[in-house]
């Protein structure tokens, strides 16, 4: 699964690459995305800002709502099913992303593996997304199968999309839509670091714009 990613292009970049509207200029996203903050999508022709990640209200031992859980992961298997169907049917976006990350090695000492699209500083990822009534406008980020490139650190990983299948998966019928949720077949580069997956410190929470 994806739980970082970076987008180190600014909305303008982002706008002119997917031929749509910048609706997001002066938004306050980081180059690195972490469930629950802000991130670019480019949905009905638009680059708009929303929040990564549908919120879910648990709640505590006495009953009481607890802060909203983001569910920032869609598998492929379960978009047809009842939290996912309305989104995946109604409103699909292209998610841009630079790299992903995803944690490797052993447990307490895990380190981050980003992964690109080779020859492409900045690609798209199939996403979902909806409005909310405790973030605003919402998305998440469609998972299938990982590649052989990253099975060995991970058995699922983005979708991603080339140029060729954005005009579909956006504005296709539902079923056009599916038959792109597959395994990448894309060639992918990989960077092992050593910079550790938990223990830093997160960008500082921008103010949610949007909310209801």
């Amino acid at each position: 699964m994806c739980n970082l990613y970076r987008m180190t292009r600014n909305a303008d970049e982002v706008a002119r690459l997917f031929d749509a509207v910048n609706e997001a200029a002066g938004a306050n996203f980081g180059t690195e995305v972490y469930p629950g903050y802000p991130g670019l999508v480019v949905a009905e022709g638009r680059v708009r800002q929303m929040a990564w990640g549908f919120p879910v209200v648990l709640k505590g031992k006495q009953g009481q709502p607890l802060k909203p859980k983001p569910v920032n992961n869609a598998r492929d298997d379960k978009l047809l099913t009842g939290f996912w169907r309305e989104s995946f049917v109604k409103r699909r976006c292209l998610i841009p992303v630079s790299h992903w990350a995803e944690a490797e090695g052993e447990s307490g000492r895990m380190t981050r593996t980003w992964y690109g699209l080779a020859g492409h500083e900045l690609f798209a990822t199939a996403g979902v997304w909806r409005t909310t009534a405790e973030w605003g406008d919402a998305y998440s980020m469609v998972m299938s199968d990982a590649c052989s490139q990253m099975a060995d650190v991970h058995d699922r990983m983005p979708v991603v999309l080339s140029s060729e299948h954005w005009d579909i998966w956006q504005h296709g019928t539902a079923d056009e839509a599916l038959r792109l949720v597959r395994t990448c077949d894309l060639e992918l580069t990989v960077e092992r670091t050593e910079e550790r997956w938990a223990g830093r410190p997160r960008p500082a929470a921008p103010k949610q714009p949007s909310l209801l």
